[in-house]
Parts: structure tokens; sequence; C-alpha cells
């Protein structure tokens, strides 16, 4: 059985990148479009993996993932922070509100990937 990977992302292109990496390395993608839609997707499927957007609307990243953190069912989900914040201080934000990893965009595909790989090995 293929692994399950939540993509939370606001913006269409990206998520296809995602769709497109993910689907031929054989995950089953759900997506979401913001840390509302994330907490719905979560409660209804439970995924193996969380790649988290920070930037979105509605509920940031931050927030749905402190969210999905306080379910005990969840907490050994691996959330991947993936976002265009890169400045100092962003990726221990990341890391303090429960991300367990870090990628900036643009990222290389192929480091992405194998961070996934890594998470869903633990």
């Amino acid at each position: 059985m293929s692994k399950r990977i939540l993509v939370v992302e606001d913006q269409e292109d990206n998520r296809q990148i995602l769709r497109d990496l993910l689907g031929n390395a054989g995950y089953e993608l759900i997506e979401a479009e913001n840390g509302e839609e994330a907490l719905a997707a979560v409660a209804r499927q439970r995924p193996d993996l969380i790649l988290m957007d920070i930037q979105l609307p509605m509920m940031d990243g931050y927030e749905a993932t402190r969210r999905i953190r306080t379910n005990p069912d969840l907490k050994s989900v691996p959330i991947i922070a993936v976002t265009s914040y890169a400045l100092a201080g962003d990726e221990s934000k990341a890391l303090a509100a429960g991300c367990d990893a870090y990628v900036s965009k643009p990222y290389s595909p192929r480091q992405l990937l194998a961070k996934v790989r890594e998470h869903l090995a633990q």
C-alpha cells in the first residue's frame, strides 16, 4: 500500500509540481488549499506525512500545525514545512510550531523527495 501525503499549499502551480513529483514516486496525495482544509483532511484521512506551506489564507501553516499536534493520534505524523519564508528564525519558528523538518522554496525536487522518504522511513 502506498503512503498517503497531505499537501497543504494554496498555489495551484506548486500543488501541480508536488503532484507530479510525489505521484511519480508512488505516493497517494491528499490536497488542501489552506489551514482549515488541512485540519478537515487530517480528520477524514489520516495521512502518513504532511507537507505544510506556512503562508496560507484563512489559517497559516504555523497555526494548522499547532492544532494538528494537539491530537494525540497525530503526534507521530511527520510534518515538513515547505515555505518561501527563508529568513533567519523562520526555520526555528516552524520547528517550534511542531514541524519535524523545514524546506525552503525554491527547493530541489530531489532533496525534497529525499526528505519525504527519510521521514516516512522513521
